[in-house]
């Protein structure tokens, strides 16, 4: 007798749904790469734009300190509307925004029309990263799944400065400075395309947005970091800086008393209480903080006192995101093992070991003996640090306000790399000086090792506030 051969059925619903999430990861990742290589992928093209577009050098470090100023200052307000708006609906706003303002860069005639471009593309990564993030943990529930899901769009967020660098730099080498912007483009587009495919649709929860404490927050962040970032090449003295500073910190006092009263607060100050989303904001600014000096001052020493070119040092840091990519994704396999506390301060002493190692590296260092396994070092912790970082920074908060938690992370990070990286680099200009290689490598030194400090005694935080706590 023969039997019946059954035909082949249709893909499991199952199946399918796994798929769908798949893909939804990379569209997410996609989103954040755009976000965090934001300025990154600039950087390496800021000479090319001053010649083309006659901008002196004064006025050149606008081009990623627009971006920077509106990415800072909108993101507790991107947050939040990702929660009372819907995350998908805002993921998309914030995306299109970001794309259309690419539009305008690629094609931007003068340089007030290309600092406009880089602001509008700051609101925008503003909108879609606290979205995207919420995204994923609406997707994946706590626990194993959501870990590796974490793992992979860790890896992409941590990697994507050092890849940014490097993709800036060839894109710029071989064509031209606007195909930097056009790059950004297609991976814009592509997530557009995709989105409503293979991300569901999310509501809101329909609680009236906080525009007072929006407006409030967002003003004293932009003044915030708009100051540091003048404080970086007028000076701390400056009237501009001193004035921008003192509004800011009396507007976020203001926000501060405001959020206590208000009935549906931007932020709820209670989140401070738990202590995951204390130490993931104390870990997120001392990693940007020491990484994004890192990235600062590495390429002064390699193409300074080194002698290589932008594209020989670009890729001297391109190991940085691989490293990352592999020891991010380790780290989401074994957190349900070893927990957030664990990785985020192994990988922060990890990221100190590394910044030690540059702070050994001589006027005539080699690659392999001093660069290499200072990069390698550092991107271990990078990786480690950052997935923990980023589950902790979510871990006991309602699924309601994963938006604004995600975005009050974020911010942390633009803190870190906005005002710990001026201070580092003014630390720089006053224990060295240009005078000599030997006196300029001196100022590093020193900012290397404020570094180092700053990471052992977060460290030191974040275990004292996780010691009584689950890991995970």
């Amino acid at each position: 007798m023969v039997s019946e051969i059954e035909p082949v059925s249709p893909l499991r619903p199952e199946a399918s749904e796994a798929r769908r999430r798949r893909l939804a990861i990379v569209v997410l990742a996609a989103a954040l790469a755009l976000d965090a290589g934001g300025v990154a992928v600039v950087n390496a093209a800021l000479p090319a734009i001053g010649q083309d577009l006659g901008i002196d050098n004064a006025d050149l470090q606008w081009t990623m300190t627009s971006y920077a100023v509106t990415f800072a200052g909108f993101l507790l307000f991107g947050g939040r509307a990702a929660d009372v708006l819907g995350r998908r609906r805002v993921f998309i706003l914030g995306v299109g925004l970001f794309t259309a303002a690419t539009v305008l860069a690629v094609a931007a005639p003068t340089a007030g029309i290309l600092m406009l471009a880089r602001a509008l593309q700051g609101v925008g990564a503003a909108l879609s990263g606290p979205a995207s993030l919420a995204l994923v943990t609406e997707m994946f529930p706590e626990g194993a799944a959501r870990n590796r899901a974490l793992a992979v769009y860790t890896s992409v967020g941590a990697s994507s400065f050092s890849a940014g660098v490097v993709v800036g730099g060839v894109l710029t080498d071989f064509f031209s400075w606007r195909a930097v912007f056009m790059f950004n483009l297609v991976i814009g587009i592509g997530v557009l395309m995709t989105v409503r495919l293979v991300i569901p649709r999310s509501e809101g929860n329909r609680e009236p947005l906080d525009i007072v404490g929006a407006t409030i927050v967002t003003s004293g962040l932009l003044l915030a970091v708009f100051g540091l970032s003048r404080a970086g090449h007028a000076g701390w003295d400056d009237k501009w800086t001193l004035s921008s500073l003192v509004i800011s910190a009396v507007l976020l006092s203001v926000f501060v008393i405001w959020e206590a009263r208000t009935a549906n607060p931007l932020l709820d100050l209670a989140i401070f209480r738990k202590p995951t989303v204390s130490a993931a904001t104390v870990a997120a600014v001392a990693f940007f903080t020491a990484v994004l000096a890192v990235l600062f001052f590495a390429p002064l020493y390699l193409q300074g006192l080194l002698g290589y070119s932008p594209l020989q040092s670009g890729l001297a840091i391109l190991p940085m995101g691989v490293v990352v990519v592999l020891s991010s994704t380790m780290a989401g396999r074994v957190m349900d093992r070893v927990g957030q506390r664990a990785l985020v301060i192994s990988g922060l002493l990890l990221i100190a070991a590394g910044v030690a190692l540059w702070a050994l590296t001589p006027l005539d260092g080699s690659y392999w003996a001093h660069v290499l396994p200072a990069v390698v070092v550092m991107s271990i912790g990078q990786g480690i640090a950052f997935a923990g970082m980023t589950a902790a920074s979510l871990t006991g908060v309602p699924q309601g306000d994963h938006g604004v938690a995600g975005g009050l992370n974020v911010t942390a990070q633009q803190l870190g790399g906005s005002v710990g990286v001026a201070a580092l680099v003014t630390l720089a200009a006053s224990v060295g000086s240009a005078e000599t290689p030997a006196s300029t490598l001196a100022g590093y030194h020193a900012a290397y090792y404020a570094a180092v400090a700053l990471l052992v005694v977060s460290s030191c935080g974040i275990a004292a506030l996780l010691r009584a706590k689950p890991a995970s």
